[in-house]
């Protein structure tokens, strides 16, 4: 049993002498494990490598594999198919956890990235577009009327209605509505509004 199995071998020599071996490996035979893992690391590296495509991960991914074959060995069940398959789909399985993990990581990376410089570059865009209407607002505002400004200003940021805006100025209503509708215009001419 010291010899490593070969994997040419037929279905009655390797498929029989490696299930006796993980018999002995479910037992904690160390030796079982050495003649294991020298007929099965390199299928399982192969399978790895060809998943991971990064030999320093692969190897790692291979050691892990080796490492649960020797902690499941008591949980393989020679009915269910040869210990080379057995070992396949775990190494199958554990290489592309390792793509899909990297994968997610680099996925939450670039997204982290992305909200970072996004949110940076809006919060000054927007304090910049808002600081520059803001100017351009009272810099319109100064070119209309005494009576356009105030009706404007009591309406839109004071929130009062025509009739509101009238009575606050001691102006009669029509007088403001006019005021209010050439203002308006104005500024809309002003700041390059078009409809």
């Amino acid at each position: 049993m010291n010899q490593p199995i070969p994997f040419g071998a037929g279905p009655a020599e390797g498929r029989g002498d490696l299930a006796e071996v993980m018999r002995d490996v479910a037992h904690g035979d160390k030796q079982a494990f050495s003649v294991l893992y020298d007929a099965l690391a390199p299928l399982v590296f192969g399978i790895v490598v060809k998943v991971v495509r990064d030999r320093a991960q692969s190897e790692e991914v291979a050691q892990e594999v080796m490492i649960d074959l020797w902690r499941q060995a008591a949980r393989y069940r020679p009915d269910a198919g040869s210990v080379t398959t057995w070992a396949a789909t775990i190494a199958h399985r554990r290489a592309v956890d390792r793509v899909r993990s990297a994968q997610a990581a680099t996925d939450r990376e670039h997204a982290q990235a992305a909200r970072e410089h996004a949110t940076a570059f809006d919060e000054v865009a927007e304090q910049v577009e808002t600081r520059l209407e803001g100017e351009q607002v009272r810099r319109c505002l100064r070119g209309l009327t005494e009576l356009q400004r105030q009706a404007v200003t009591l309406a839109y940021y004071g929130g009062l209605t025509y009739r509101e805006v009238a009575e606050a100025l001691r102006t009669p209503l029509p007088t403001i509505k006019t005021r209010m509708r050439d203002g308006l215009i104005r500024l809309r001419d002003c700041m390059g509004v078009t409809t």
